[in-house]
């Protein structure tokens, strides 16, 4: 039997927008991170934003960069075993590697209290879910914050 080529046209892509422009880097690389104890300080002197949770606590405050940045605050007090402290800095990082297109423009410090090493996963993820939202919707709105700046100024 002869052998026989067959030509296959080549694929022909049929999106009709580009994903690239719609779709925010999930990364969670050293931009995004509360790296100096300066930046730390910022914050816990003067939060804009306050959410008490379950065994923990956000302070959040206005950065003016296009991107969050997170800082983690879970001392030996509060959470005894190494192992949970890490379990428990992988969840929030992951919980704000997910929702940081919700938190643009903020630094967020994440202080843990005592028992908060007891929390399963599932229930900790759900908690994050409910609290990122609550940061968002406790923040000022920049109409509301400018026009404040704009009316003080004047004064």
């Amino acid at each position: 039997m002869p052998f026989c080529r067959v030509a296959v046209p080549k694929a022909v892509s049929v999106w009709q927008f580009d994903f690239s422009a719609q779709v925010v880097s999930q990364d969670f690389s050293r931009e995004k991170r509360l790296l100096t104890a300066r930046h730390f300080k910022a914050v816990f002197d003067s939060p804009t934003g306050k959410v008490p949770g379950k065994n923990l606590l956000i302070l959040a405050r206005e950065n003016g960069l296009d991107h969050p940045r997170l800082g983690l605050v879970i001392g030996k007090k509060s959470v005894k075993l190494a192992v949970q402290r890490n379990r428990l800095k992988r969840l929030m990082r992951d919980s704000f590697r997910l929702n940081q297109q919700l938190l643009a423009g903020l630094d967020i410090v994440i202080v843990a209290r005592k028992g908060l090493g007891e929390v399963e996963n599932p229930e900790l993820h759900q908690h994050f879910g409910k609290l990122w939202k609550r940061l968002v919707r406790s923040r000022p709105s920049p109409a509301v914050a400018n026009s404040a700046g704009v009316d003080s100024h004047n004064a």
